[in-house]
């Protein structure tokens, strides 16, 4: 019974260090990092930094002095950071396991992962409210904005697909249930719900035209104005890891997640990320940064109003 237990803890460790968790999904937000710059400068007709700038940069911020403000809350400025990695961890976790080896931690796995992904935005506002610069609290104060506008619709996205699937929460049975009933965005309402969620998970990304809080040319970083060395480049990892898990729901809840039973569906699998991947550069390459309450208002209008239709749609069977 002990050796039992002893090989659980093991693999629990494996799946939560190594793959797939922290190791293989910093490797992958670190690439992902590299394609989305080496393509923004090839469209600027610049030559783009090599493939081992991401790494070197969050190495180097490794080596960096760590500065805390004066009159900041101390404990809060340095453990922000590390709740956003945390989550991300254990979200891509519970996110990746179903897609890759079919099994899932429980039956409730697609609330929690939801829940996780809040955490990073609600990290970004602690550190940045934490710091006592006015600045950083402007930034923490237009993520707080921003979280409100765009996870309502985030949500009842999401949970389109749910109510077509009769209430099913689990990741595993859902990929069961598209498997044997087609992907969900052969529906109507799917479909709908699939725009909004793109459009959201930009948002949750915190990229053009949603990049409010950092806003490097109004605030000057924003909510991580204060933050040097290792704490910065933690949030920094979290992001490049969030840019890699998001398209990774979006593809499990409407698209049937990733399938490796033989080579056509491993590259159909890789394709349908690619695509949702490019997407997401080309919203940010191809848009100027809103004002905070132009991205409200857009938010709790249209995109809000669309995901209500979807809902609405899913409930009438369509």
């Amino acid at each position: 019974m002990a050796r039992r237990v002893r090989k659980e803890t093991v693999n629990t460790l494996f799946n939560y260090i190594i793959f797939p968790g922290f190791l293989f999904t910093s490797i992958a937000g670190l690439a992902l990092n590299w394609i989305d710059r080496k393509l923004t400068a090839r469209i600027q007709w610049r030559v783009g930094p090599p493939w081992y700038q991401p790494l070197a940069d969050v190495l180097k911020l490794f080596g960096k002095e760590i500065t805390i403000p004066k009159e900041g809350k101390d404990t809060i400025f340095l453990m922000a950071p590390f709740f956003s990695l945390g989550a991300i961890v254990f979200a891509s976790t519970l996110l990746l396991l179903p897609n890759f080896f079919g099994s899932s931690g429980f039956a409730g796995d697609l609330i929690v992962i939801l829940y996780l992904l809040m955490i990073p935005g609600i990290s970004t506002i602690l550190g940045g409210a934490s710091s006592a610069n006015p600045l950083a609290s402007l930034g923490a104060s237009r993520e707080i904005k921003l979280m409100i506008s765009y996870e309502l619709p985030l949500v009842l996205a999401i949970f389109t697909p749910v109510i077509k699937t009769k209430g099913i929460i689990a990741i595993d049975s859902i990929l069961k249930y598209q498997l044997t009933n087609g992907i969900m965005i052969k529906n109507p309402s799917c479909i709908i719900a699939f725009l909004v969620a793109i459009i959201c998970i930009q948002a949750k990304l915190g990229s053009v035209p949603f990049d409010q809080s950092e806003a490097e040319t109004e605030i000057m970083a924003g909510a991580y104005i204060e933050y040097s060395g290792l704490p910065l480049a933690i949030f920094k990892l979290s992001k490049m890891m969030l840019t890699f898990i998001a398209p990774i729901l979006l593809i499990t809840v409407f698209l049937n997640g990733f399938r490796f039973d033989n080579l056509l569906a491993t590259i159909t699998s890789l394709i349908k990320y690619l695509i949702l991947f490019f997407i997401y550069i080309l919203i940010k390459l191809t848009n100027p940064r809103l004002r905070i309450d132009q991205t409200v208002k857009f938010f709790w209008s249209y995109v809000t109003v669309f995901a209500l239709i979807g809902v609405v749609l899913a409930l009438l069977g369509v």
